[in-house]
Protein backbone atom coordinates (compact mmCIF):
# COMPACT_ATOMS: atom_id res chain seq x y z
CA UNK A 1 0.00 0.00 0.00
CA UNK A 2 1.39 3.37 -1.02
CA UNK A 3 2.04 5.73 1.89
CA UNK A 4 0.40 9.13 1.51
CA UNK A 5 2.99 11.92 1.24
CA UNK A 6 2.68 14.55 3.96
CA UNK A 7 2.16 18.12 2.82
CA UNK A 8 4.88 20.68 3.54
CA UNK A 9 4.47 23.60 5.91
CA UNK A 10 6.52 26.57 4.75
CA UNK A 11 7.82 28.97 7.41
CA UNK A 12 8.85 32.33 5.95
CA UNK A 13 11.28 34.73 7.61
CA UNK A 14 12.06 38.16 6.26
CA UNK A 15 15.63 39.22 7.08
CA UNK A 16 16.33 41.53 10.00
CA UNK A 17 16.56 45.29 9.81
CA UNK A 18 19.18 47.00 7.62
CA UNK A 19 19.92 50.69 7.31
CA UNK A 20 18.14 50.74 3.96
CA UNK A 21 15.05 48.88 5.18
CA UNK A 22 14.87 51.31 8.09
CA UNK A 23 14.98 54.25 5.65
CA UNK A 24 12.57 52.69 3.15
CA UNK A 25 15.15 52.39 0.39
CA UNK A 26 14.57 49.66 -2.18
CA UNK A 27 17.22 47.00 -1.59
CA UNK A 28 17.48 44.41 -4.33
CA UNK A 29 20.97 43.48 -5.52
CA UNK A 30 22.82 45.67 -2.98
CA UNK A 31 24.34 43.62 -0.15
CA UNK A 32 23.46 45.79 2.84
CA UNK A 33 24.37 44.32 6.28
CA UNK A 34 22.05 44.04 9.24
CA UNK A 35 22.01 46.85 11.78
CA UNK A 36 22.70 46.03 15.43
CA UNK A 37 18.94 46.02 15.93
CA UNK A 38 18.55 43.71 12.95
CA UNK A 39 21.02 41.28 14.48
CA UNK A 40 19.07 41.30 17.73
CA UNK A 41 15.85 40.65 15.80
CA UNK A 42 17.53 37.67 14.15
CA UNK A 43 18.73 36.23 17.47
CA UNK A 44 15.20 36.47 18.85
CA UNK A 45 14.00 34.19 16.07
CA UNK A 46 15.77 31.29 17.81
CA UNK A 47 13.17 31.28 20.57
CA UNK A 48 10.28 31.79 18.15
CA UNK A 49 11.28 28.77 16.06
CA UNK A 50 12.39 26.61 18.98
CA UNK A 51 11.02 23.10 18.99
CA UNK A 52 10.27 22.92 15.27
CA UNK A 53 12.20 20.28 13.33
CA UNK A 54 12.86 21.57 9.82
CA UNK A 55 13.44 19.17 6.96
CA UNK A 56 15.05 21.98 4.94
CA UNK A 57 16.43 25.44 5.74
CA UNK A 58 16.84 27.55 2.61
CA UNK A 59 18.12 31.11 2.29
CA UNK A 60 18.49 33.82 -0.29
CA UNK A 61 22.14 34.36 -1.22
CA UNK A 62 22.08 37.98 0.00
CA UNK A 63 24.15 38.60 3.13
CA UNK A 64 21.24 40.10 5.10
CA UNK A 65 19.19 36.92 4.67
CA UNK A 66 22.06 34.50 5.29
CA UNK A 67 23.16 36.44 8.38
CA UNK A 68 19.61 36.34 9.74
CA UNK A 69 19.60 32.58 9.22
CA UNK A 70 22.95 32.20 10.98
CA UNK A 71 22.00 34.34 13.99
CA UNK A 72 18.71 32.48 14.33
CA UNK A 73 20.76 29.32 14.80
CA UNK A 74 20.37 27.55 11.47
CA UNK A 75 23.79 28.07 9.86
CA UNK A 76 24.67 24.37 9.83
CA UNK A 77 21.50 23.38 7.97
CA UNK A 78 21.37 26.33 5.56
CA UNK A 79 21.06 25.72 1.83
CA UNK A 80 21.30 28.74 -0.50
CA UNK A 81 18.88 29.18 -3.38
CA UNK A 82 19.49 32.14 -5.76
CA UNK A 83 15.79 32.12 -6.69
CA UNK A 84 14.96 33.46 -3.21
CA UNK A 85 16.77 36.74 -3.89
CA UNK A 86 14.89 40.02 -3.63
CA UNK A 87 13.17 41.77 -6.54
CA UNK A 88 15.72 43.44 -8.85
CA UNK A 89 14.80 47.12 -8.66
CA UNK A 90 17.04 48.18 -11.54
CA UNK A 91 17.13 51.97 -11.83
CA UNK A 92 15.18 52.31 -8.58
CA UNK A 93 17.77 50.50 -6.45
CA UNK A 94 18.50 52.48 -3.27
CA UNK A 95 15.63 54.92 -3.80
CA UNK A 96 12.56 55.37 -1.61
CA UNK A 97 9.00 55.08 -2.87
CA UNK A 98 8.46 58.78 -2.19
CA UNK A 99 11.51 59.72 -4.29
CA UNK A 100 10.32 57.56 -7.18
CA UNK A 101 6.78 58.89 -7.06
CA UNK A 102 7.98 62.48 -7.32
CA UNK A 103 8.99 61.54 -10.87
CA UNK A 104 6.27 58.94 -11.49
CA UNK A 105 3.28 59.76 -9.24
CA UNK A 106 1.28 56.69 -10.25
CA UNK A 107 4.14 54.20 -10.00
CA UNK A 108 3.29 50.89 -8.34
CA UNK A 109 5.98 48.20 -8.12
CA UNK A 110 3.42 45.39 -8.29
CA UNK A 111 1.92 46.79 -11.49
CA UNK A 112 4.79 48.57 -13.24
CA UNK A 113 7.87 46.74 -12.03
CA UNK A 114 11.22 48.48 -12.08
CA UNK A 115 12.91 49.96 -15.18
CA UNK A 116 16.18 48.17 -15.80
CA UNK A 117 15.11 45.51 -13.29
CA UNK A 118 12.38 42.90 -13.00
CA UNK A 119 8.73 43.11 -13.96
CA UNK A 120 5.98 41.69 -11.72
CA UNK A 121 5.60 38.83 -14.20
CA UNK A 122 9.28 37.94 -14.01
CA UNK A 123 9.27 37.89 -10.20
CA UNK A 124 6.05 35.87 -10.19
CA UNK A 125 7.60 33.34 -12.59
CA UNK A 126 10.58 32.98 -10.26
CA UNK A 127 8.31 32.61 -7.23
CA UNK A 128 6.22 30.02 -9.07
CA UNK A 129 9.33 27.92 -9.71
CA UNK A 130 10.12 28.09 -6.00
CA UNK A 131 6.56 27.06 -5.10
CA UNK A 132 6.77 24.01 -7.37
CA UNK A 133 9.94 22.88 -5.62
CA UNK A 134 8.55 23.55 -2.15
CA UNK A 135 5.42 21.52 -2.82
CA UNK A 136 7.59 18.49 -3.57
CA UNK A 137 9.11 18.65 -0.08
CA UNK A 138 7.74 17.20 3.14
CA UNK A 139 7.62 18.44 6.71
CA UNK A 140 8.39 21.92 7.99
CA UNK A 141 10.56 24.03 5.66
CA UNK A 142 12.25 27.26 6.76
CA UNK A 143 12.85 30.06 4.25
CA UNK A 144 14.92 33.23 4.79
CA UNK A 145 14.28 35.85 2.14
CA UNK A 146 13.06 39.40 1.49
CA UNK A 147 9.98 41.57 1.87
CA UNK A 148 8.78 42.02 -1.69
CA UNK A 149 9.81 38.58 -2.91
CA UNK A 150 8.08 36.82 -0.01
CA UNK A 151 4.89 38.74 -0.76
CA UNK A 152 5.00 37.51 -4.35
CA UNK A 153 5.82 34.01 -3.12
CA UNK A 154 2.65 34.04 -1.01
CA UNK A 155 0.67 35.12 -4.06
CA UNK A 156 2.18 32.31 -6.12
CA UNK A 157 1.47 29.80 -3.35
CA UNK A 158 -2.21 30.74 -3.07
CA UNK A 159 -2.80 31.51 -6.75
CA UNK A 160 -3.94 35.11 -6.23
CA UNK A 161 -2.99 37.79 -8.81
CA UNK A 162 0.46 39.23 -8.16
CA UNK A 163 -0.95 42.77 -7.87
CA UNK A 164 -2.66 41.74 -4.62
CA UNK A 165 0.71 40.94 -3.06
CA UNK A 166 1.03 44.67 -2.39
CA UNK A 167 -1.56 44.22 0.39
CA UNK A 168 0.62 41.73 2.27
CA UNK A 169 2.82 44.02 4.33
CA UNK A 170 5.83 42.35 5.89
CA UNK A 171 8.06 43.77 8.63
CA UNK A 172 11.70 42.92 9.20
CA UNK A 173 12.38 39.59 10.95
CA UNK A 174 8.70 38.72 10.69
CA UNK A 175 7.38 35.18 10.55
CA UNK A 176 4.76 33.77 8.21
CA UNK A 177 3.51 30.30 7.36
CA UNK A 178 2.20 28.92 4.08
CA UNK A 179 0.19 25.76 4.42
CA UNK A 180 -2.98 24.03 3.27
CA UNK A 181 -6.51 24.50 4.54
CA UNK A 182 -7.96 21.27 5.96
CA UNK A 183 -4.71 19.50 4.91
CA UNK A 184 -5.90 19.46 1.29
CA UNK A 185 -3.28 19.78 -1.44
CA UNK A 186 -5.77 21.69 -3.60
CA UNK A 187 -6.36 24.33 -0.90
CA UNK A 188 -3.09 26.23 -0.37
CA UNK A 189 -3.44 28.95 2.24
CA UNK A 190 -1.64 31.56 4.31
CA UNK A 191 -1.76 30.24 7.88
CA UNK A 192 0.24 33.03 9.53
CA UNK A 193 1.49 36.39 8.30
CA UNK A 194 3.77 39.19 9.50
CA UNK A 195 4.09 37.99 13.09
CA UNK A 196 6.99 39.72 14.80
CA UNK A 197 8.54 39.79 18.26
CA UNK A 198 7.03 42.90 19.85
CA UNK A 199 9.61 42.77 22.65
CA UNK A 200 12.36 43.87 20.23
CA UNK A 201 11.80 47.56 19.60
CA UNK A 202 14.17 49.81 17.61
Amino acid sequence: MKTRRSLPLIHLIRHGETEWSLNGRHTGVSDIPLTAHGEEQARRLTARLHGITFSHVISSPRTRARRTCELAGFAAAMEVDPELREWDYGDFEGRTRAEIQRERPDWNLFVDGAPGGESPGQVLARATRVVRRLRDLEGAVLIFSHGHFLRVLAAAWTGIPVVHAQRLGLGTASHGILGFEHARADSPSISLWNEADASVSP
